[in-house]
């Protein structure tokens, strides 16, 4: 394995690790980022925590002040809306585009996401496995990577709420429709679930939302 590759899954590693402590909460909304703490808890050098760090910046979860240091960023509950005016307008084009180029393998690993949906199951994680399974079926690595962006900002969101989230089971259940639609090549019919899932994901969060 190249010196290159090395860098680049541990950089990886880096991202994912503090993208996760991000969306969690764990590294809470305006929270100062400790470079040498973030090195020290994840088992890596400066380079890949840095990286990471780059990136999360372009991504909007970490906002750098000169002479001042690096933020987790804040968190605005209105941002949902327009949030999910992005999602409503790029999400059901994914699914339309999933249901059309999916391979025989993605169809599989779909419907198996469609049977571990089940009262009591961890729905958050499990919405997020769904939606990034769609995206990658999508084949075009552009709208993926959009909407994974998108998708973390809102997740952040939700995360205030979920002690609350009884109500956003409905809305997470729904997928099992919108899944079906992809494996058997409903384009169209995937779209417009998508669009309702989004819309009705985003009704319910705004619900609970109002309340906390």
């Amino acid at each position: 394995m190249s010196n290159i590759s090395v860098v680049d899954l541990a950089a990886d590693r880096a991202y994912l690790a503090i993208r996760g402590l991000i969306v969690s909460l764990e590294l809470a909304p305006g929270a100062v980022i400790d470079e040498r703490e973030l090195m020290q808890r994840l088992g890596l050098g400066r380079t890949p925590v840095r990286e990471a760090l780059r990136q999360l910046a372009q991504e909007q979860l970490v906002e750098v002040f000169p002479r001042r240091g690096m933020f987790v960023t804040g968190v605005d509950v209105r941002d949902l809306a327009r949030i999910s005016e992005v999602r409503g307008a790029l999400e059901p084009e994914a699914a339309r585009l999933a249901a059309e180029r999916a391979t025989e393998a993605e169809r599989d690993e779909l419907a198996d996401l469609s049977d571990q949906i089940e009262r009591g199951a961890d729905l958050m994680a499990l919405d997020e496995r769904i939606h990034r399974a769609i995206y990658a079926a999508a084949h075009n690595h552009l709208l993926e990577k959009t909407l994974g962006e998108y998708y973390v900002l809102a997740h952040r969101i939700w995360m205030i709420a979920l002690d609350r989230a009884e109500a956003l089971e409905d809305a997470v259940q729904a997928h099992r429709d919108l899944i079906h639609a992809i494996v058997v090549a409903d384009g169209n019919g995937a779209a417009s679930l998508m669009r309702d899932h989004v819309e009705n994901f985003e009704t319910a969060m705004r619900k609970v939302l109002v309340s906390v």
